[in-house]
């Protein structure tokens, strides 16, 4: 789900880019360190605006000035339970890893109906009905996110398609 989230950022600046331009260098690396940036809990899609730039701080034995700089953002935020679509960027024999945005799921073959049976015949491996619906790499997949964990700059979750109206996407 997306969400406009007011975040903090604390900032460096060398001492050489002391001066009249120091807060343009400030707001060009936030947007840098920061936009399209995984925190492990949710994931910063753009900066809106700079709200607060506070006034710096010198950090004593190097010279560098700190800033905490306020500013607005989007953020996307995986919640369990949210039905999410995504591509299929590998299949394996016990199931397939979907990439939703920067988060990685995975789909366990316990949580794919048992229609769609694994097969290696064709180029790629895949897990197909044998009629009209096919899982393999590329594929675009619509399904509900029903864990999530998330670690210092990433995300992963488990997924599933065992429900009506998931599965992947005729094209």
């Amino acid at each position: 789900m997306f969400f406009v989230k007011v975040l903090e950022h604390t900032a460096t600046l060398h001492p050489s880019f002391f001066g009249a331009q120091a807060s343009e260098y400030i707001i060009d690396q936030l947007y840098r360190d920061r936009e399209g940036s995984n925190t492990g809990t949710m994931m910063i899609i753009a900066i809106i605006d700079i709200e607060d730039i506070s006034e710096p701080k010198i950090i004593p034995g190097s010279g560098y000035a700190q800033y905490n700089v306020s500013y607005r953002a989007i953020v996307w935020r995986p919640f369990r339970g949210e039905v999410v679509d995504g591509m299929v960027s590998s299949v394996v024999n016990n199931g397939f890893f979907v990439d939703v945005g920067g988060l990685s799921v995975f789909v366990s073959k316990a949580m794919i109906p048992s229609s769609l049976k694994y097969t290696m015949e064709g180029a790629t491996p895949s897990f197909t009905d044998g009629v009209d619906q096919t899982v393999e790499r590329g594929s675009q997949v619509r399904l509900r996110i029903k864990g999530i964990r998330g670690e210092m700059g990433q995300m992963f979750a488990i997924g599933s398609i065992r429900e009506d109206y998931l599965g992947p996407l005729l094209q």
